[in-house]
């Protein structure tokens, strides 16, 4: 059951729209998905670096695709990979398949992927394009002596 209701934000904001859709679809915490665990680390000003613990996959039983602003990460073993022809008595590494999804902000990419140690590390960077920049705007003076005006006769 949702406590917080966002239609009075719809009236008074403009351009926000995506972000409260974002927050209204957002699932309870009980059927919120725990596997695979992960992290999300700043790396520098405008890099991030995500990290998830894949224990049992390979690189090629894993699947990475960026679309639309919206990061996703797949894992799938096969049966016969898993097993390797005997029998588990006891299974207490997960090597069930998996998709988890991660919402980007606008501007933000992909830079690169590796598998180390059972981690697999997605580095990610924020390029924002030149017109969105922060630029500097020089004041300049006035005409005339101390910064007056000369006036015109009429």
């Amino acid at each position: 059951m949702r406590s917080v209701d966002f239609a009075p934000l719809y009236r008074s904001t403009i351009g926000f729209d995506r972000l409260f859709s974002m927050l209204d679809n957002m699932s309870p915490a009980e059927s919120a998905q725990t596997y695979p665990p992960y992290n999300i680390e700043r790396t520098g000003e405008n890099a991030y670096r995500i990290s998830m613990a894949v224990a049992g996959f390979g690189e090629d039983d894993l699947t990475i695709e960026a679309k639309e602003h919206t990061l996703t990460v797949k894992g799938e073993r096969s049966e016969s990979e898993s097993n390797g022809g005997s029998e588990v008595l006891f299974q207490g590494i997960a090597s069930r398949t998996f998709e988890r999804r991660f919402q980007l902000a606008e501007h933000v990419e992909v830079k690169s992927a590796n598998l180390e140690n059972g981690l697999l590390h997605i580095d990610l960077i924020r390029e924002l394009p030149e017109a969105m920049k922060p630029r500097r705007i020089s004041i300049s003076k006035a005409n005339g002596k101390n910064g007056k005006v000369k006036q015109i006769d009429a």
